[in-house]
């Protein structure tokens, strides 16, 4: 597929074959810049001007049909980690190649981008339907929409499995879940609760929270600023860091890549997951923003 470029002024919305020649779309708003690869529906990038990008992306991620990307916004569903009898971890949705179905990019304004799960065995073909709306704003808003069209009900996991860009992990605090319950994963989920204010790394984090609908921050002193995670539609937020022994043994992840990132995803996970009854649709929403750190 050749660049074509839509528009001369903002926006700008270029189609390119990018890495592993699949297609994404590359996007230059007045505010910001993004990437999203039909792969998995996949936004890669997001940048706000005069900002470092505030997605992080491994330089080993594969790019390859069937395998996921490894950073950026991974859509998890319709199950989070590896269930009894699944073959994949975190669903199929991320490793499927998506339908663009419509861009809406009025002048000098954000840009709206509509894609679509094509119909397949595993939802019973065209049953359930999955949309998933990404606005590149001032700020990356993003919205995965599944809607139950058969005669059953149909339960599920999903989750928007966000990598952010930090400066240095040692000195990133995640706030907003003091009080919370999670599951520990690294613990053999033992469920505990979040008795700090703050969540620090110094070792392998993998945390679900559960039952928490707040907004929460990243506080990042080496970028200087902080990146809010604004979202709607969830009961579950996950934060995780590989740290240094699961960084290696990752091969789709550079052994110091850890340092330089930290998950904050918005879904719903465990005792959280949904179920639409027929006719039922569900949406889930998240608002990624940045600003000085104070």
């Amino acid at each position: 597929m050749n660049d074509t470029q839509l528009n001369s002024s903002f926006p700008r919305i270029t189609f390119l074959e990018g890495r592993g020649d699949m297609p994404m779309l590359e996007i230059t708003t007045r505010w910001s810049t993004a990437e999203i690869c039909l792969h998995g529906a996949h936004v890669t990038h997001f940048k706000p001007h005069g900002e470092p990008p505030l997605l992080f992306l491994s330089q080993c991620s594969r790019f390859e049909p069937y395998a996921p990307i490894r950073g950026g916004i991974p859509i998890i569903f319709p199950w989070f980690g590896k269930p009894a009898g699944q073959s994949s971890q975190h669903g199929f949705a991320r490793i499927r190649d998506w339908t663009l179905k419509e861009i809406q990019s009025p002048a000098d304004g954000p840009v709206t981008v509509r894609l679509a799960l094509p119909p397949c065995e595993e939802l019973s073909n065209a049953e359930i339907i999955v949309e998933y709306l990404v606005l590149v704003d001032v700020a990356l808003n993003a919205e995965l929409i599944v809607r139950n069209n058969s005669m059953r009900d149909f339960s599920f996991e999903n989750c928007l499995h966000t990598y952010f860009s930090v400066g240095d992990i040692h000195t990133v605090s995640v706030a907003g879940l003091k009080g919370v319950e999670y599951l520990d994963q690294p613990a053999g989920f033992a469920r505990r609760t979040e008795t700090d204010d703050v969540i620090r790394f110094a070792a392998e984090v993998d945390r679900a929270y559960l039952n928490t609908t707040h907004a929460v921050d990243i506080h990042d002193p080496s970028l200087n600023r902080t990146i809010r995670v604004e979202k709607a539609g969830s009961n579950s937020t996950v934060v995780w860091n590989p740290w240094m022994a699961k960084a290696k043994a990752l091969s789709d992840f550079g052994d110091d890549e850890y340092l330089r990132m930290v998950c904050v995803e918005s879904g719903n996970v465990a005792e959280n997951r949904l179920t639409l009854a027929p006719g039922q649709s569900a949406s889930l929403k998240i608002k990624l923003s940045s600003a000085a750190l104070r």
